[in-house]
């Protein structure tokens, strides 16, 4: 079986999507202004954080100007502020913020992902697009041997971590599970959660805020956070 460091190195030379493939590289030519004299990713971002993980977070794709500038999920951006900002509270990171591939944070327990792993153009991946990615969710939870919760951050990774349990041989009840804010689900020897997305869009308008989501990751951690 390979290893999470190949699987890594597949994802970033990966060229299926081709849209998305451009759309990285154009961005990253072009840049934004506050980022002018960096040099950007462009590529496809893959996943990081604890191998020995028992919390698997996914969200729903790079930001252009965050994660497709930085290569790390979640760095460079408000979204990445305000997911480690929580993790951090809980215990599961070494700092509060992620700013850089070089910026000395480390996960404790957790592992990040995402369903698609470009940045695609108004953050809107087509469902072919993430038919593509959903490979390499299938084959990062068979390496991480320990993981017993995903947190799916919105209904797209959530959709998505559905199909990754169903691909494993779990059975998915009917009426299929529903994403809700703090929906929980036992499935199989798993447990599927959810939580709004971490974006600007819901943490800037109050609909998702610190406490909310600290409650979603202490209802979850069983005591794996703060033993």
């Amino acid at each position: 079986m390979k290893t999470l460091e190949a699987l890594n190195q597949e994802i970033i030379a990966c060229q299926r999507c081709p849209r998305l493939v451009s759309y990285c590289a154009q961005v990253a030519q072009t840049k934004r202004a506050a980022y002018a004299g960096q040099e950007y990713w462009g590529r496809p971002v893959p996943g990081w954080g604890d191998p020995s993980a028992w919390l698997w977070i996914i969200g729903l794709a790079p930001g252009a100007h965050g994660a497709n500038r930085t290569g790390r999920m979640f760095t460079g951006d408000r979204s990445g502020d305000f997911l480690y900002a929580a993790l951090h509270r809980a215990g599961l990171a070494s700092q509060p913020t992620s700013t850089t591939r070089q910026d000395g944070l480390t996960l404790k327990g957790v592992y990040i992902s995402a369903a698609g792993r470009c940045a695609p153009p108004d953050n809107k991946p087509t469902p072919e697009e993430l038919k593509n990615c959903r490979p390499y969710l299938e084959e990062e939870l068979k390496l991480l041997k320990n993981t017993r919760v995903l947190l799916a951050l919105g209904k797209i990774a959530f959709d998505a971590g559905l199909s990754v349990l169903a691909g494993q041989g779990i059975a998915i009840p009917r009426p299929r599970p529903v994403f809700a804010h703090g929906a929980v689900y036992p499935l199989g020897s798993y447990t599927l959660a959810a939580s709004y997305h971490v974006s600007q869009q819901n943490t800037f308008t109050g609909r998702l805020t610190p406490a909310m989501l600290d409650k979603i990751l202490f209802s979850v951690s069983d005591g794996e956070a703060n033993p």
